[in-house]
């Protein structure tokens, strides 16, 4: 099996040697198997948390090499290919080219391949492309039961409460050929009551954003709760409306009436017909962006936060949506950021920035990756709150190609 040739042989022997094979074992297998389709030397590196930083998955077992084990996604050409999505090349002094390929998980970026393949080889082009993208699944399969992934994403140590809400919260980024959906959070290392959402059934896709009361292991306990709360409830076809008075009974049958709470959006959005249907619990309203330069809110009112049961009715909603239109949920730690000093990064920074971003095209999950980028550096580096976001485009009623 060592000695097959040629994309396919890389692409089945290191599909049967993957099903016995660690994550730790991926870089060799992967160099052995490359090599067979003319790919000289690969390099695995992974976006750490914060996608601020691109960190070498290395060899286990052996010592250091040359290679850099951290690469800035903001000022490398490595970096470059992670934002655009797209491989970049650069020649090299003894004929050959290193070539930077995103490694993607459906449109997740999980990080880039570094491989290294002679200059002016077309199959090449072919063989990297496809390399990555089965690297990726095995990456995806194999860091659920893994300790060594999150050590090599995180750039320091984690606190439990986030530690709890990394461990429940879907990826930070899933598309099909109507919608692309992304999320953030931050403090990404010590978030405690924010999270988001989100799942497909069928044409409807689920959104939904939670911020519970506080910032310690309590608050996370409280936001894990209510997500999972929900999520048992709409499997079980629960409407909105009553998926949230669920959730709170929950709430308080756990922890007493109006002692822990949690604010919140849950909507549905049909992809064949673009209505947006949503309940708001003591919740910021969620916010259209349509033709890359007009917002507005969902105006849906709020009922009272989930946890209080203060008889606040709750109503259902609905926005029928246009191609092409971007919903914006979020919790109050992005929009007010650096209030106690009386520099509130603000709602109209918030969209203004998002449009702008909007305007540039680049991919949704990199618009949300400049966003956190922005109000850290507005915030020196430090939030006096959790923020989330999630923002979702829905392409209309057709299938597209997929865009990340």
């Amino acid at each position: 099996m060592d000695d097959s040739h040629g994309i396919e042989g890389m692409l089945t022997g290191l599909l049967d040697r993957s099903h016995t094979a660690t994550l730790e074992e991926l870089p060799v297998l992967v160099n052995r198997y490359a090599a067979g389709a003319g790919l000289e030397t690969v390099l695995i590196y992974l976006a750490d948390l914060q996608q601020s930083m691109l960190r070498l998955l290395a060899v286990r077992g052996e010592p250091a090499g040359e290679e850099p084990k951290e690469l800035d996604i903001d000022t490398t050409l490595a970096g470059r290919a992670f934002q655009e999505v797209r491989v970049l090349g650069k020649a090299g002094a003894d004929g050959a080219t290193d070539w930077w390929v995103p490694l993607l998980d459906g449109t997740e970026r999980l990080g880039v391949l570094r491989v290294t393949a002679p200059a002016g080889k077309k199959e090449a082009a072919d063989a990297m492309r496809h390399l990555a993208s089965l690297v990726a699944l095995l990456l995806v399969s194999q860091r659920a039961n893994s300790d060594t992934h999150p050590r090599v994403v995180r750039s320091r140590p984690m606190n439990l409460a986030a530690e709890l809400q990394w461990h429940l919260m879907p990826p930070l980024t899933f598309s099909t050929g109507r919608v692309v959906v992304s999320g953030v959070v931050e403090p990404a290392y010590e978030v405690g009551g924010d999270a988001f959402d989100y799942a497909l059934a069928g044409d409807v896709l689920h959104l939904a954003v939670f911020d519970s009361m506080g910032h310690d292991v309590s608050s996370g306990v409280t936001a894990n709760l209510a997500m999972t709360a929900s999520r048992n409830h709409r499997r079980h076809d629960v409407p909105l409306a009553a998926n949230s008075e669920l959730i709170e009974r929950v709430l308080i049958d756990e922890f007493g009436r109006g002692t822990r709470f949690v604010t919140g959006i849950l909507a549905d959005l049909d992809l064949a017909t673009g209505v947006l249907t949503c309940v708001n619990r003591g919740h910021h309203l969620p916010i259209i962006i349509r033709g890359g330069r007009w917002t507005f809110p969902v105006d849906c009112p709020p009922a009272h936060p989930m946890g209080l049961d203060l008889g606040i009715p709750v109503v259902t909603c609905r926005e029928q949506l246009e191609p092409g239109d971007r919903i914006l949920l979020y919790t109050d730690g992005i929009v007010e950021a650096g209030a106690r000093e009386g520099r509130e990064f603000g709602l109209t920074r918030f969209v203004d920035f998002i449009i702008r971003h909007t305007a540039s095209d680049l991919p949704v999950p990199e618009t949300l990756r400049r966003l956190i980028k922005s109000i850290l550096a507005y915030r020196n580096g430090r939030l006096d709150d959790d923020a989330a976001v999630l923002l979702t485009e829905w392409y209309g009623p057709d299938d597209r190609p997929l865009l990340v």
